[in-house]
């Protein structure tokens, strides 16, 4: 959709079940009808789309599963029926793809989650989950960017600064991106922090 570079399009925003496409209203050249044209446009850009390719990108991110940081490793342990252990190493060990950025500027939904780890949202989301924050849910894992209400389960933490709006690119995930969790120890943690 982005490649047609059309004049009238502003942006081109991809989710998980869906897409929103930003215009100008006022453009000379915004087509009319438009939302049958949009539709149309969909069908030939969805038709000519070949399988979710990835970016050629693989992101490692660090990530430390010690109780500190892994504020609900144990329930997670408790309810797929794995030790806290045995977690860490079935996530670190899944090939995990970024489906899309979104929700906060910068947070990632990264699918590959192996199947053993699939839970529910939390019944009570946190007010707060830390910056950092390694969580899994509905066959996914997200880092959250910074401190922002929550209701995925917290397996670990990142020291890494998942988005910088003074960085180029300022998220640190890009759909498509492939990403490799490698467990680290708390002192490994605080020396990359």
């Amino acid at each position: 959709m982005r490649a047609r570079e059309l004049p009238w399009i502003r942006d081109v925003v991809p989710a998980l079940c869906g897409m929103a496409i930003h215009l100008d209203p006022f453009h000379p050249e915004l087509p009319d009808p438009i939302l049958e044209h949009c539709r149309v446009l969909l069908e030939e850009c969805f038709g000519s789309a070949g399988k979710f390719e990835d970016s050629g990108r693989i992101v490692e991110v660090p990530v430390c599963y010690e109780p500190v940081f892994a504020l609900d490793l144990d329930e997670v342990a408790a309810q797929t029926k794995q030790a806290p252990q045995a977690v860490a190493k079935l996530h670190a060990g899944s090939k995990h793809s970024v489906l899309m950025v979104g929700f906060s500027p910068g947070q990632p939904y990264i699918g590959g989650l192996d199947q053993k780890l699939f839970l529910p949202r939390r019944a009570t989301p946190r007010t707060r989950m830390p910056a950092g924050a390694v969580a899994i849910a509905i066959g996914q894992t997200c880092v959250y960017p910074y401190e922002t209400p929550g209701g995925w389960s917290i397996i670990g933490r990142t020291p890494l600064t998942v988005f910088d709006p003074t960085r180029e690119p300022a998220s640190l995930f890009e759909p498509g991106d492939r990403v490799r969790f490698e467990a680290i120890s708390l002192d490994e943690f605080e020396r990359l922090r």
